[in-house]
């Protein structure tokens, strides 16, 4: 049995929408752009959504216009895809990491003030693994110390905090649709928010730096951070199946946890009360007696098995070049190291069978 780690959910309707926009001859900057943004508005509930090119080029975008220059400070977390970090370096910022929570693996805020200097100019939370960050903290510490709130939620697309959407909830939100993404557009990502101007330099950014429609005319330093129609036809189907893919993917989770609730050398990432899970994947944590090399060779004989499963996520301080930049190391961070050390990703789809999720929690208590 061969078992992928992710696989999208694509049905004959995204690849009818996906054949029309082919057959128009409008494959760019056209009618399924707005299509899209104005799906992914109205389910977030905010006034503004921009399509871009990825998670990454979005968070590049709102890093800019927020007005980031070379030597501010961002704080974030170092448990998180490096993107959430790269786009900082991008404009001559620094990360500035806080460790995380144990239990849910989000950003500790207990621990944030301590590490704000003349020089922050914002908070970076991520919504790790579709868990929305304790918002309320960080937004009163944000307004509290005058910063800026740009929320990454790449993975929690259909998240909660509160009643409200994941990415609405700080001064902007990211989402990202990559393949393994609660929805996909093959590659791409959006921006939400409220903020007019905000909203109004990442439209202008994405595209070249132009304000209007002249198409020689360049208002501002800008990029090809563009989405095209072809990938905005397919999100804009996929939005309209939402619900039923966040179901999907929410009944996979439930087989996962019933299998395994009751296993000692196995925890999950806690949810709290006030959050709401999109399931973008599903992680275990082994117990503290297991050692990086002993999940190592786990996840190799998983594999050997025809059992897709990874680590999410390696430590972003402990990548090369953060090493050598900033001269992280090891025990900087132990929470997140400890955490990170120790996590499996099992494979997670909305496709996925009950009798597959049997057959991999089967081969998995075989090697605890």
């Amino acid at each position: 049995m061969q078992i992928g780690l992710s696989s999208p959910d694509i049905t004959q309707a995204e690849i009818d929408a996906v054949v029309e926009v082919l057959r128009s001859g409008r494959l760019s900057l056209g009618p399924r752009v707005e299509e899209f943004e104005d799906a992914v508005r109205g389910y977030c509930g905010t006034r503004h959504a921009v399509a871009i090119s990825s998670g990454t080029t979005g968070l590049h975008l709102l890093i800019r216009a927020i007005g980031l220059n070379p030597g501010d400070e961002v704080i974030t977390t170092p448990f998180s895809f490096v993107a959430s970090s790269n786009c900082v370096l991008f404009e001559g910022g620094r990360p500035v990491f806080v460790d995380i929570d144990p239990l849910t693996w989000n950003i500790d805020v207990s621990r944030i003030e301590e590490k704000i200097t003349p020089r922050t100019r914002a908070l970076l939370p991520v919504d790790v693994f579709g868990v929305v960050a304790p918002m309320d903290e960080l937004r009163a510490i944000a307004q509290r110390r005058r910063l800026r709130v740009i929320e990454d939620s790449c993975e929690a697309l259909g998240a909660t905090y509160k009643g409200r959407r994941a990415g609405s909830l700080g001064d902007a939100g990211v989402f990202g649709f990559y393949p393994n993404k609660q929805i996909t557009t093959g590659e791409g990502g959006m921006i939400v928010t409220d903020d007019d101007e905000i909203a109004r330099l990442c439209r202008s950014m994405r595209n070249q730096g132009r304000d209007g429609m002249a198409w020689l005319s360049h208002e501002r330093l800008g990029y090809n951070y563009r989405l095209s129609d072809v990938n905005c036809a397919l999100g804009a189907v996929q939005m309209r199946r939402i619900d039923e893919i966040l179901a999907r993917r929410a009944q996979v989770a439930a087989w996962y946890t019933q299998r395994l609730r009751d296993e000692p050398r196995v925890t999950m990432q806690r949810v709290p009360a006030e959050c709401g899970i999109s399931w973008f994947v599903f992680v275990v944590k082994l117990d503290n007696r297991y050692s990086e090399e002993q999940r190592n060779t786990m996840i190799h004989r998983l594999r050997e098995q025809g059992i897709g499963c990874s680590n999410y996520f390696a430590p972003i301080h402990l990548q090369a070049y953060f090493r050598e930049r900033y001269g992280c190391k090891p025990g900087d961070f132990p929470v997140c190291e400890a955490v990170a050390a120790r996590t499996v990703a099992l494979p997670f789809h909305a496709k996925l069978s009950e009798s597959e999720a049997d057959h991999v929690c089967a081969a998995l208590r075989k090697l605890l």
